[in-house]
């Protein structure tokens, strides 16, 4: 799951390298460039695929390593004692901050895992 995170790195590349001719002039707005159904997957440090998606995705013009996202819902792989486990997580809100290297999920936080764990919280941080 942590690996998952530095997707969020990809994310402000490719907002800062969008031709201006491409960008929605509707998603600048208050400060900030908006990206509408935020994708992100790859692999974690230990081969392990992970798939990050935010219904909407959103980076302040004075706060550049900070990402805001909505509506946010992934799966990520982890292996524990030897065994594959699948983590489905959501979150209403979080935010990936670059420079910490942390993603913080928000509001109504849950990750429900293939081996039956569940975790239901308001807030969870994750370290990269």
């Amino acid at each position: 799951m942590v690996a998952a995170l530095i997707a969020g790195a990809l994310f402000t590349q490719q907002l800062l390298w969008t031709p201006i001719s491409a960008i929605n002039m509707t998603d600048i707005v208050s400060n900030q460039f908006k990206m509408s159904n935020a994708s992100f997957s790859g692999t974690d440090t230990n081969g392990e695929p992970f798939y990050i998606h935010a219904a909407t995705g959103r980076q302040e013009y004075d706060k550049p390593d900070i990402i805001l996202l909505d509506d946010v819902s992934g799966n990520t792989v982890r292996i524990t004692d030897g065994k594959k486990i699948k983590d489905d997580i959501k979150a209403d809100t979080g935010y990936y901050d670059r420079v910490k290297k942390t993603i913080t999920l928000k509001k109504n936080v849950s990750v429900d895992s293939s081996n039956g764990d569940k975790i239901r919280t308001n807030e969870l941080v994750i370290k990269l």
